[in-house]
Protein backbone atom coordinates (compact mmCIF):
# COMPACT_ATOMS: atom_id res chain seq x y z
CA UNK A 1 0.00 0.00 0.00
CA UNK A 2 1.45 3.36 -1.05
CA UNK A 3 0.87 6.30 1.25
CA UNK A 4 0.79 10.05 0.60
CA UNK A 5 4.03 11.68 1.67
CA UNK A 6 3.62 13.41 5.01
CA UNK A 7 6.38 15.28 6.82
CA UNK A 8 8.43 12.97 9.03
CA UNK A 9 8.29 15.68 11.70
CA UNK A 10 4.63 14.78 12.22
CA UNK A 11 5.63 11.24 13.23
CA UNK A 12 4.44 10.91 16.82
CA UNK A 13 2.13 7.88 16.77
CA UNK A 14 2.70 4.13 16.53
CA UNK A 15 -0.06 1.76 15.50
CA UNK A 16 0.46 -1.78 16.77
CA UNK A 17 -1.72 -4.33 14.98
CA UNK A 18 -2.20 -7.93 16.15
CA UNK A 19 -3.47 -10.10 13.27
CA UNK A 20 -5.42 -13.22 14.31
CA UNK A 21 -5.91 -16.54 12.55
CA UNK A 22 -9.66 -16.40 13.17
CA UNK A 23 -12.41 -13.81 12.74
CA UNK A 24 -12.42 -12.61 16.34
CA UNK A 25 -11.29 -9.23 17.66
CA UNK A 26 -10.39 -10.24 21.21
CA UNK A 27 -7.07 -11.11 22.78
CA UNK A 28 -5.95 -12.65 26.06
CA UNK A 29 -5.59 -9.62 28.34
CA UNK A 30 -2.46 -10.89 30.11
CA UNK A 31 -0.64 -11.56 26.83
CA UNK A 32 -1.64 -8.18 25.45
CA UNK A 33 -0.55 -6.34 28.59
CA UNK A 34 2.76 -8.17 28.72
CA UNK A 35 3.49 -7.42 25.05
CA UNK A 36 2.69 -3.76 25.45
CA UNK A 37 4.70 -3.53 28.67
CA UNK A 38 7.73 -4.64 26.63
CA UNK A 39 6.90 -2.25 23.77
CA UNK A 40 6.65 0.66 26.21
CA UNK A 41 9.92 -0.48 27.76
CA UNK A 42 11.57 -0.23 24.33
CA UNK A 43 10.13 3.26 23.89
CA UNK A 44 11.36 4.41 27.31
CA UNK A 45 14.85 3.02 26.68
CA UNK A 46 15.17 4.71 23.26
CA UNK A 47 13.92 7.96 24.79
CA UNK A 48 16.45 7.71 27.62
CA UNK A 49 19.28 7.25 25.10
CA UNK A 50 18.17 10.53 23.50
CA UNK A 51 17.70 12.14 26.92
CA UNK A 52 14.05 13.01 26.21
CA UNK A 53 11.26 12.75 28.76
CA UNK A 54 8.30 11.38 26.82
CA UNK A 55 4.58 11.47 27.54
CA UNK A 56 2.76 8.38 26.20
CA UNK A 57 -0.98 8.31 25.60
CA UNK A 58 -3.12 5.44 24.30
CA UNK A 59 -6.40 5.35 22.40
CA UNK A 60 -9.33 2.88 22.39
CA UNK A 61 -9.06 -0.44 20.61
CA UNK A 62 -10.18 -0.94 17.01
CA UNK A 63 -11.29 -4.04 15.12
CA UNK A 64 -9.46 -5.76 12.28
CA UNK A 65 -7.66 -8.27 14.46
CA UNK A 66 -6.82 -5.90 17.28
CA UNK A 67 -5.22 -2.48 16.87
CA UNK A 68 -3.64 -0.20 19.47
CA UNK A 69 -2.31 3.35 19.12
CA UNK A 70 0.47 4.93 21.14
CA UNK A 71 0.95 8.67 20.79
CA UNK A 72 4.14 10.31 22.02
CA UNK A 73 4.77 13.86 23.12
CA UNK A 74 7.75 15.62 24.69
CA UNK A 75 7.34 17.01 28.19
CA UNK A 76 9.34 20.07 27.12
CA UNK A 77 7.93 21.20 23.72
CA UNK A 78 9.85 22.98 20.99
CA UNK A 79 11.32 22.45 17.52
CA UNK A 80 14.18 20.27 18.76
CA UNK A 81 11.79 18.20 20.87
CA UNK A 82 9.55 17.68 17.83
CA UNK A 83 12.52 16.33 15.85
CA UNK A 84 13.52 14.05 18.73
CA UNK A 85 9.98 12.67 19.06
CA UNK A 86 10.00 11.87 15.33
CA UNK A 87 13.38 10.15 15.75
CA UNK A 88 12.22 8.13 18.74
CA UNK A 89 9.02 7.06 16.99
CA UNK A 90 10.99 5.89 13.95
CA UNK A 91 13.70 4.15 15.97
CA UNK A 92 11.22 2.25 18.16
CA UNK A 93 9.69 0.89 14.96
CA UNK A 94 13.14 -0.08 13.71
CA UNK A 95 13.94 -1.93 16.94
CA UNK A 96 10.67 -3.90 16.88
CA UNK A 97 11.12 -5.16 13.31
CA UNK A 98 14.87 -5.93 13.48
CA UNK A 99 15.72 -9.62 14.07
CA UNK A 100 18.56 -10.57 16.41
CA UNK A 101 20.86 -11.47 13.49
CA UNK A 102 20.75 -7.88 12.17
CA UNK A 103 22.18 -4.79 13.83
CA UNK A 104 19.50 -2.24 14.68
CA UNK A 105 21.40 0.62 13.01
CA UNK A 106 21.32 -1.26 9.69
CA UNK A 107 17.55 -0.81 9.67
CA UNK A 108 17.29 2.61 11.29
CA UNK A 109 20.09 4.54 9.53
CA UNK A 110 17.89 5.31 6.54
CA UNK A 111 15.05 6.49 8.82
CA UNK A 112 17.38 9.03 10.41
CA UNK A 113 18.50 10.21 6.98
CA UNK A 114 14.88 10.52 5.86
CA UNK A 115 13.97 12.63 8.88
CA UNK A 116 16.86 15.06 8.39
CA UNK A 117 16.15 15.33 4.66
CA UNK A 118 12.55 16.28 5.41
CA UNK A 119 11.34 19.54 3.81
CA UNK A 120 10.22 20.97 7.17
CA UNK A 121 13.68 20.50 8.63
CA UNK A 122 15.22 22.11 5.58
CA UNK A 123 12.95 25.09 6.23
CA UNK A 124 13.98 25.17 9.90
CA UNK A 125 17.62 25.33 8.81
CA UNK A 126 16.85 28.64 7.19
CA UNK A 127 15.53 29.92 10.52
CA UNK A 128 19.03 30.16 12.03
CA UNK A 129 18.73 26.60 13.37
CA UNK A 130 21.26 25.09 10.96
CA UNK A 131 24.01 24.55 13.55
CA UNK A 132 21.58 23.13 16.09
CA UNK A 133 20.10 20.72 13.54
CA UNK A 134 23.56 19.60 12.39
CA UNK A 135 24.48 18.95 16.03
CA UNK A 136 21.23 17.05 16.56
CA UNK A 137 21.92 14.89 13.50
CA UNK A 138 25.38 13.96 14.77
CA UNK A 139 23.85 13.14 18.15
CA UNK A 140 21.16 11.00 16.48
CA UNK A 141 23.72 9.03 14.48
CA UNK A 142 25.86 8.46 17.58
CA UNK A 143 22.89 7.38 19.70
CA UNK A 144 21.68 5.10 16.91
CA UNK A 145 24.97 3.18 17.09
CA UNK A 146 24.51 2.84 20.87
CA UNK A 147 21.23 1.01 20.30
CA UNK A 148 23.09 -1.89 18.65
CA UNK A 149 24.70 -2.91 21.96
CA UNK A 150 21.76 -2.12 24.24
CA UNK A 151 20.84 -5.31 26.12
CA UNK A 152 17.60 -3.81 27.47
CA UNK A 153 16.26 -3.26 23.96
CA UNK A 154 17.28 -6.73 22.79
CA UNK A 155 15.75 -8.46 25.80
CA UNK A 156 12.49 -6.50 25.73
CA UNK A 157 12.13 -7.16 22.01
CA UNK A 158 12.78 -10.85 22.70
CA UNK A 159 10.16 -10.91 25.48
CA UNK A 160 7.62 -9.24 23.16
CA UNK A 161 7.96 -11.93 20.51
CA UNK A 162 8.24 -14.77 22.99
CA UNK A 163 4.82 -13.89 24.45
CA UNK A 164 3.34 -13.74 20.94
CA UNK A 165 5.04 -16.97 19.90
CA UNK A 166 3.41 -18.79 22.82
CA UNK A 167 -0.01 -17.34 21.95
CA UNK A 168 -1.10 -19.35 18.93
CA UNK A 169 -3.99 -17.07 18.01
CA UNK A 170 -1.69 -14.34 16.67
CA UNK A 171 -0.81 -15.01 13.04
CA UNK A 172 1.38 -11.93 12.58
CA UNK A 173 2.01 -8.48 14.02
CA UNK A 174 2.55 -5.16 12.27
CA UNK A 175 3.64 -1.69 13.26
CA UNK A 176 3.34 1.59 11.40
CA UNK A 177 4.43 5.18 11.99
CA UNK A 178 1.58 7.70 11.77
CA UNK A 179 0.81 11.33 12.49
CA UNK A 180 -1.60 12.54 15.15
CA UNK A 181 -4.54 12.06 12.77
CA UNK A 182 -3.49 8.41 12.19
CA UNK A 183 -2.33 9.05 8.64
CA UNK A 184 0.52 6.66 7.70
CA UNK A 185 3.92 8.26 7.18
CA UNK A 186 5.91 5.17 6.14
CA UNK A 187 5.03 1.70 4.89
CA UNK A 188 3.55 -0.71 7.44
CA UNK A 189 6.10 -3.27 8.69
CA UNK A 190 4.96 -6.90 9.16
CA UNK A 191 6.46 -9.79 11.11
CA UNK A 192 4.87 -13.19 10.48
CA UNK A 193 4.54 -15.94 13.08
CA UNK A 194 7.02 -18.07 11.15
CA UNK A 195 9.67 -15.40 11.89
CA UNK A 196 8.94 -14.76 15.58
CA UNK A 197 11.83 -17.03 16.62
CA UNK A 198 14.23 -14.75 14.72
CA UNK A 199 13.66 -12.12 17.42
CA UNK A 200 13.88 -14.35 20.51
CA UNK A 201 17.09 -14.62 22.53
CA UNK A 202 17.70 -18.31 23.27
CA UNK A 203 20.64 -17.90 25.66
CA UNK A 204 20.79 -15.04 28.18
CA UNK A 205 24.47 -15.62 28.94
CA UNK A 206 26.87 -12.84 27.99
CA UNK A 207 30.51 -13.20 27.02
CA UNK A 208 32.46 -13.48 30.29
CA UNK A 209 34.95 -10.78 31.24
CA UNK A 210 38.53 -11.78 32.08
CA UNK A 211 40.58 -9.57 34.40
CA UNK A 212 44.23 -10.52 33.93
CA UNK A 213 45.72 -9.03 37.11
CA UNK A 214 42.84 -9.05 39.55
CA UNK A 215 43.79 -8.70 43.21
CA UNK A 216 41.59 -10.57 45.68
CA UNK A 217 41.96 -10.29 49.47
CA UNK A 218 41.27 -13.76 50.82
CA UNK A 219 38.63 -13.96 53.56
CA UNK A 220 38.02 -17.71 53.62
CA UNK A 221 40.18 -20.17 51.65
CA UNK A 222 39.21 -23.81 51.07
CA UNK A 223 41.75 -26.06 52.76
CA UNK A 224 40.33 -29.45 51.84
CA UNK A 225 39.29 -31.21 48.65
CA UNK A 226 35.77 -30.73 47.38
CA UNK A 227 33.63 -28.35 45.36
CA UNK A 228 33.58 -25.57 47.95
CA UNK A 229 33.48 -21.83 47.30
CA UNK A 230 36.21 -19.46 48.37
CA UNK A 231 35.40 -16.04 49.83
CA UNK A 232 37.32 -12.84 49.18
CA UNK A 233 37.15 -9.11 48.55
CA UNK A 234 37.51 -7.78 44.99
CA UNK A 235 37.41 -4.02 44.37
CA UNK A 236 35.86 -3.45 47.77
CA UNK A 237 33.08 -6.02 47.26
CA UNK A 238 32.75 -9.35 49.04
CA UNK A 239 32.58 -12.19 46.48
CA UNK A 240 32.26 -15.98 46.39
CA UNK A 241 34.41 -17.60 43.73
CA UNK A 242 35.50 -20.94 42.33
CA UNK A 243 39.22 -21.67 42.55
CA UNK A 244 39.83 -23.36 39.20
CA UNK A 245 43.62 -23.38 39.42
CA UNK A 246 44.35 -27.00 40.37
CA UNK A 247 48.01 -26.12 40.90
CA UNK A 248 47.21 -23.44 43.49
CA UNK A 249 44.59 -25.64 45.22
CA UNK A 250 47.22 -28.38 45.61
CA UNK A 251 49.72 -25.92 47.12
CA UNK A 252 47.06 -24.83 49.64
CA UNK A 253 45.80 -28.33 50.48
CA UNK A 254 49.32 -29.70 51.02
CA UNK A 255 50.15 -26.84 53.39
CA UNK A 256 52.80 -25.25 51.17
CA UNK A 257 50.86 -21.98 51.30
CA UNK A 258 49.45 -20.69 54.57
CA UNK A 259 46.88 -17.92 54.78
CA UNK A 260 46.92 -15.07 57.27
CA UNK A 261 44.55 -12.17 57.93
CA UNK A 262 46.16 -10.02 55.22
CA UNK A 263 46.61 -12.75 52.58
CA UNK A 264 45.79 -11.89 48.98
CA UNK A 265 46.36 -13.19 45.46
CA UNK A 266 46.98 -11.69 42.04
CA UNK A 267 45.08 -13.79 39.53
CA UNK A 268 43.26 -14.14 36.23
CA UNK A 269 39.64 -13.67 37.25
CA UNK A 270 36.75 -14.62 34.97
CA UNK A 271 33.48 -12.79 35.64
CA UNK A 272 30.39 -14.63 34.36
CA UNK A 273 27.42 -12.47 33.31
CA UNK A 274 23.91 -12.77 31.96
CA UNK A 275 20.95 -10.50 31.26
CA UNK A 276 17.80 -10.72 33.36
CA UNK A 277 14.18 -10.44 32.20
CA UNK A 278 14.45 -6.63 32.15
CA UNK A 279 17.61 -6.69 30.04
CA UNK A 280 19.85 -5.65 32.93
CA UNK A 281 23.33 -7.11 33.13
CA UNK A 282 23.86 -9.33 36.18
CA UNK A 283 27.03 -10.96 37.50
CA UNK A 284 26.29 -14.63 38.16
CA UNK A 285 29.67 -15.96 39.23
CA UNK A 286 33.43 -15.57 39.58
CA UNK A 287 36.13 -18.09 38.63
CA UNK A 288 39.86 -17.81 39.35
CA UNK A 289 41.45 -19.42 36.31
CA UNK A 290 45.10 -18.86 37.22
CA UNK A 291 46.99 -17.50 40.23
CA UNK A 292 49.94 -15.34 39.19
CA UNK A 293 51.19 -14.37 42.67
CA UNK A 294 50.29 -14.80 46.29
CA UNK A 295 51.45 -12.41 48.99
CA UNK A 296 53.19 -13.16 52.27
CA UNK A 297 54.10 -10.23 54.54
CA UNK A 298 53.48 -7.87 51.58
CA UNK A 299 55.98 -9.85 49.51
CA UNK A 300 54.79 -11.11 46.11
CA UNK A 301 55.65 -14.76 45.48
CA UNK A 302 55.25 -15.90 41.88
CA UNK A 303 53.54 -19.24 41.29
CA UNK A 304 54.87 -21.77 38.73
CA UNK A 305 51.79 -21.26 36.53
CA UNK A 306 52.13 -17.50 36.83
CA UNK A 307 55.77 -17.70 35.74
CA UNK A 308 54.90 -19.99 32.81
CA UNK A 309 52.10 -17.67 31.69
CA UNK A 310 54.45 -14.67 31.79
CA UNK A 311 57.07 -16.54 29.71
CA UNK A 312 54.45 -17.51 27.11
CA UNK A 313 53.15 -13.96 26.99
CA UNK A 314 56.66 -12.54 26.53
CA UNK A 315 57.40 -15.03 23.76
CA UNK A 316 54.20 -13.98 22.05
CA UNK A 317 55.18 -10.30 22.34
CA UNK A 318 58.63 -11.07 20.88
CA UNK A 319 57.05 -12.85 17.91
CA UNK A 320 54.74 -9.89 17.28
CA UNK A 321 57.79 -7.58 17.39
CA UNK A 322 59.60 -9.71 14.79
CA UNK A 323 56.68 -9.45 12.37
Amino acid sequence: MMVDKISMLKANTLELHYWFNDESHTMDALIQNRCEYELLGILKEVASVFNVEVRIETEPFADGGLRRWFQFGAIDPGKKATIKIALITALVTGVVVTPITTTISTVTNHLIEEIFEDKEIKELEKEKLKLEIEKLKREAEKNNQRLDNNYKLKKKRSNFYEYLNNYKKVDKVSIIIEDKAKKPIVQEKFVNRANFNDFIIVNDDLEPIEVEDAVIDIISPVLKKGRYMWYGIFKGESIRFNMKSNEFKTLVQTGKIEFRNDSSINCCLQIRRKIDSEGLEKIVGYDVLRVNYYFEDNKAIETPEGKLHKQRKNRGDDQLTIF
